[in-house]
């Protein structure tokens, strides 16, 4: 449990991001912690570098709707400060907070404040004794050092932790997780680190987090991208989505378009895309431009809209043609038809 957030077993995947304002400055920081909930994030990490972002955390903590994992490096004393601030989680690497006396005082820190620890293995930060024996950062390393944190956390009789064995590269990222998954029986927490800007990042994410998912290897996963947090919540979901994991939001099911298109498909994606982003009830449509596949892909979608001739388009209800539709009202049109639907779900949840 990370606060009131299961991890692994039969739980949900969970979605995280991280914020990236100053954690001194408490207004800035609860205000995206806040986007990235409404987003869907279900953890949101916040850096703890220094006495004035621990002393701020207190107050942030008491203004998020969701658990934080507090991220600490090699000061103990913000591991210890954090926790007790009510941090759900710390993000720490044990080994690199010195002595055995400073790792056993954050421990108990964590233990007397229902704390979670995550043990965040970076191939880019590996302890030089293992850069030495294996001469370059590979799977291997990071295991060893995972393994390594966990030794230090079991020989204090502390089991809640989970471990993330992250790499910029995600061939080197897949093959890290897949060794670790042999190793230990704990949750695993994913994510292609230092990925990229928003295009190229959500390549490689989706290519390492998805590959690890599609194998039943991890638990809670991390889009990184150097681009809006909510980003990452958002490509996060949209992995979960495209897996069959999770169902948050509207799913588009929309054709690149071609010369058969009865409308603009593009544009059209777009606008409905914009117009429906605030929708977080699981609900599927289809954009198709012209008869070839419309009808098909209408079928297994909630509803539809088919380019026809003369414009106008057929409208699919539950995967059956229902009524046609003018191409100049056909945004409107579905942006109600959407928007009813996902009352009438929520109406349903709160009975």
């Amino acid at each position: 449990m990370v606060g009131g957030l299961p991890i692994g077993g039969d739980a949900p995947i969970s979605v995280q991001s991280m914020t990236n304002t100053l954690t001194s400055d408490v207004k800035a920081t609860v205000e995206q912690i806040v986007e990235l909930a409404d987003a869907g994030a279900d953890l949101v990490r916040v850096s703890c570098p220094d006495t004035a972002s621990t002393q701020a955390f207190s107050q942030i903590v008491q203004e998020s709707p969701v658990p934080l994992v507090a991220d600490i490096h090699f000061h103990y004393k913000r591991g210890i400060e954090a926790a007790e601030a009510g941090a759900a989680c710390l993000r720490i690497n044990p080994g690199n907070i010195g002595s055995n006396d400073r790792v056993s005082d954050v421990i108990q820190a964590a233990k007397d404040n229902d704390c979670a620890i995550r043990i965040g293995v970076n191939g880019g930060s590996l302890e030089r004794d293992l850069l030495e024996k294996y001469r370059e950062p590979c799977p291997e390393a990071m295991v060893e050092s995972a393994l390594r944190h966990v030794r230090i956390l079991e020989d204090h009789d502390f089991q809640r932790y989970k471990i993330s064995v992250k790499a910029s590269d995600p061939f080197l990222t897949i093959a890290a997780y897949q060794q670790l998954s042999e190793a230990v029986d704990c949750p695993l927490h994913l994510g292609v680190t230092e990925a990229g800007g928003r295009r190229v990042g959500t390549v490689k994410s989706t290519f390492g987090i998805s590959s690890l998912l599609w194998a039943g290897i991890g638990d809670t996963i991390r889009v990184s991208l150097s681009a809006d947090p909510v980003e990452e919540v958002k490509v996060g979901f949209d992995i979960l989505k495209s897996l069959g994991l999770r169902t948050r939001g509207l799913n588009i099911i929309a054709c690149p378009s071609c010369a058969r298109q009865g409308f603009d498909v593009i544009k059209t994606v777009e606008i409905l895309e914009q117009r429906l982003e605030h929708i977080v009830e699981p609900i599927t449509l289809s954009i198709i431009g012209c008869v070839v596949n419309g009808p098909g892909e209408a079928m297994f979608t909630d509803y539809g809209f088919t380019g026809g001739g003369a414009g106008s388009g057929m409208v699919y209800v539950a995967g059956k043609q229902d009524h046609k539709t003018s191409n100049e009202d056909m945004i409107e049109h579905l942006v109600e038809m959407v928007e009813t639907r996902a009352s009438e779900l929520r109406k349903e949840a709160a009975k």
